[in-house]
């Protein structure tokens, strides 16, 4: 087929940087995370978060996501690993390329999960900040199999159709057809102008409770089916259609249903998506809660003993101080009780005499007279 112009293959699938090899699909993937966990983290403080949440999700979710996504393609794909004549130890190989976003996206999702919930984030509102962030990594990674020269499409003579490499054809158009859709690219510029339509559409109607990620799959499953119905690599069908065509309906249904009925339960956008650091009624991790209060109670217990052996110590002192107090006192007021109690007696005696003197005296004056 002679063609004005195509899009050229590169000679290799690696990128020189000095003694180092890195393979152009592993660093196409890498440049996609960076620049969704960067933008994630920006829509993620916009929204009242704090800085750096992001990233520490992402340590969670961008391992889950790519062994979910290499998960998804060997099990689909199991025939390429494990039929007779293959090398199992292949399906390890995932720098050889080879991973699916419905994979990408499950494991993704539950090691975000796993991570807010030991941060006690909500998962809704963290999928949206970081929903167009996935869309542009996705139009980036793509690239990858531009590099690998796989997953392309149908035989065209279009000026932007891509020169496929003859040991990396196809056996049935080997010979016949060099030139082919460009999905990779296609796919690339769907995801771009979902990502851009997600941030407007956000911007436009607020979207919250999870409805900008559903926004984004639903946009993405529409673009994949059409690309998918390009594809000529080898795929698993079922009723005609290729296996990842069935997964973009069902999807596509789920992520529509999302979006109604959250848009009925929750209205609106959440008033706030993380607690502050500085607030005191904020939950606490188990992680971070149990250490505290550890230390909370070794301080009160080191606060408690010093006082509860300082007054033992001191009560039998204090028994022993009002002890010697009381004693002279009580002492002193008996011996001031006694004196004056016999001063009291002599008196009444010089009394009594002196009574018993006068009656002796008028005894005598009446006989005389």
């Amino acid at each position: 087929m002679e063609i004005l112009a195509s899009i050229p293959s590169p000679g290799t699938s690696e990128i020189e940087l000095g003694p180092l090899p890195l393979r152009g699909y592993a660093v196409c993937i890498i440049i996609g995370v960076f620049l969704a966990i960067w933008l994630g983290g920006r829509r993620w403080t916009q929204r009242g978060g704090q800085p750096g949440t992001v990233a520490d999700i992402a340590v969670w979710a961008v391992p889950f996501g790519l062994i979910g996504a290499r998960i998804y393609h060997v099990v689909t794909d199991h025939q390429l690993y494990f039929d007779e004549g293959r090398d199992p130890v292949d399906a390890f190989k995932i720098w050889d390329g080879g991973i699916g976003i419905w994979g990408a996206i499950a494991g993704g999702a539950l090691g975000a999960w796993v991570a807010c919930r030991r941060r006690g984030i909500a998962l809704p509102p963290m999928a949206d900040a970081i929903a167009p962030g996935i869309a542009f990594a996705q139009a980036i990674g793509r690239w990858g199999n531009w590099f690998n020269q796989e997953l392309y499409g149908r035989p065209t003579d279009v000026p932007w159709a891509l020169h496929i490499d003859e040991e990396n054809i196809s056996p049935e158009f080997r010979g016949v057809y060099d030139t082919f859709h460009p999905t990779f690219l296609y796919e690339s510029l769907w995801c771009v102008g979902v990502g851009v339509l997600v941030i407007w559409a956000d911007r436009r109607f607020r979207l919250g409770h999870g409805r900008s990620f559903a926004l984004y799959v639903a946009a993405y499953t529409v673009g994949r089916f059409w690309i998918e119905y390009l594809r000529i690599d080898e795929a698993h069908e079922f009723l005609g259609l290729r296996l990842n065509n069935w997964t973009s309906i069902v999807v596509f249904l789920g992520a529509v249903a999302y979006l109604v009925v959250s848009a009925r339960r929750h209205p609106g956008r959440e008033e706030a998506v993380e607690p502050s650091p500085d607030d005191p009624t904020a939950p606490e991790s188990a992680e971070s809660a149990e250490p505290k209060d550890a230390t909370a109670k070794d301080a009160t217990a080191k606060d408690v003993e010093p006082k509860d052996s300082e007054s033992a110590g001191a009560a039998p002192e204090k028994a022993a101080k009002t002890e010697k107090a009381d004693e002279p006192e009580g002492a002193g007021r008996g011996d001031g009780l006694a004196k004056d109690t016999a001063t009291a007696t002599a008196t009444d005696a010089e009394a009594a005499d002196a009574d018993a003197d006068a009656d002796e005296k008028s005894v005598k004056a009446s006989t005389e007279k």
